[in-house]
């Protein structure tokens, strides 16, 4: 992505902070901070002002920086010398944080220099900027969502009995690095048997057996943004009720992906498949949202939520993922990642949904 894309992220969000009457913006959230640069370092910070834009970098970096001094100007920062230190010149202002990253005690500092009243808290500005993709960005998380499709199929031919959760989850993640994904979105899920009724049960020692029912929930990163899918498969027989239950959920998330469309309410998508759960006598076992937001994070906004007042714009991607989960028993989740549009949905997930038993 060329700086200029940045540099109009920087521009749409100072609108903002001219609206919200914030003289100077302090990012420090690395998922905003390479939402506003697309500079990756472990160590650096952003400060926006009406007419200027900083990088804050120490010496490990700040060669690096300079790729990006035609839309910020690099600072080094040091032991002697901090951005609290740099924020010292800009008095009698105000002052906007990221409030849900910044430590306690990068707060405290900040009071030593500017009273309460003058720090306010700007973390959802960025967090509702970054909910609308640019065709890039959809681009990448579509990237993502193809090689998490590819691990499936893969992993079809390599589940058996005998074998682990752990190994599983292992032999998916081998997979996706060799396709070019650079990491995992989060800890692969794979949750067998009597596990399944757990919804993020974390991959174990337990061994897969003939009659489970196997929850496949993993994610992957490309060019720092993810993807996150669902499939729950079957490994040999498996009762008339399990596949009930997964028609049930199969129902739920089709007719919520059939209504989803921009300028809909999140809470209405979350309603769509919430009724049909509960006009099974399901309801109970459906304990979560409907989906969420995808992008420089796993978990974003919008939230598809019974609680949500978020209205869907065009470009947001997000996931879809009805389940059931009946304690001690199975449980069951099919999770799409798609994107919102005017006429309804663009689904990036293309792997089958038809119940398959190995």
């Amino acid at each position: 992505m060329s700086n200029e894309k940045y540099l109009n992220r920087i521009l749409e969000l100072k609108k903002i902070m001219k609206n919200k009457s914030i003289d100077v913006f302090l990012v420090t959230k690395p998922e905003d901070k390479f939402y506003l640069s697309g500079f990756v370092s472990s160590h650096y910070f952003i400060i926006l002002t009406e007419d200027k834009n900083y990088l804050l970098t120490d010496f490990r970096y700040f060669e690096a920086a300079n790729d990006k001094k035609d839309i910020f100007e690099i600072v080094r920062i040091d032991a002697h010398f901090s951005v609290f230190d740099f924020l010292s010149k800009y008095d009698k202002i105000k002052l906007g944080i990221g409030e849900k990253h910044l430590s306690a005690l990068e707060y405290k500092k900040l009071l030593k220099q500017y009273p309460s009243e003058n720090i306010v808290g700007g973390q959802e500005l960025i967090e509702t900027q970054r909910m609308i993709k640019d065709e890039s960005e959809l681009q990448q998380i579509k990237n993502a969502a193809e090689i998490a499709d590819d691990a499936f199929n893969h992993v079809l031919t390599f589940i058996k009995p005998g074998i682990s959760e752990r190994e599983v989850a292992l032999e998916l993640e081998f997979h996706m690095k060799k396709q070019g994904a650079s990491g995992l979105s989060f800890d692969t899920i794979v949750a067998s048997g009597k596990r399944s009724s757990l919804p993020h049960g974390a991959a174990s020692d337990k061994i897969l057996e003939k009659g489970d029912l196997i929850t496949l929930d993993y994610g992957f990163i490309v060019e720092s943004y993810c993807s996150d899918m669902t499939r729950t498969i079957a490994l040999g027989h498996i009762s008339d009720e399990q596949k009930k239950v997964y028609y049930i959920v199969k129902d739920a998330q089709e007719g919520a992906l059939k209504v989803l469309n921009a300028g809909m309410e999140a809470s209405l998508a979350d309603k769509a498949a919430r009724d049909i759960i509960e006009a099974e006598g399901f309801g109970e076992y459906f304990g979560h949202g409907l989906g969420h937001g995808v992008g420089l994070e796993v978990h974003e906004g919008p939230r598809l939520s019974p609680a949500s007042e978020v209205i869907l714009e065009e470009n947001m991607v997000v996931t879809v993922e009805p389940g059931i989960y009946i304690p001690m028993q199975f449980g069951i989740r099919i999770e799409d990642l798609v994107v919102v549009t005017n006429d309804g949905i663009k689904n990036f997930t293309s792997s089958p949904k038809e119940l398959i038993i190995l």
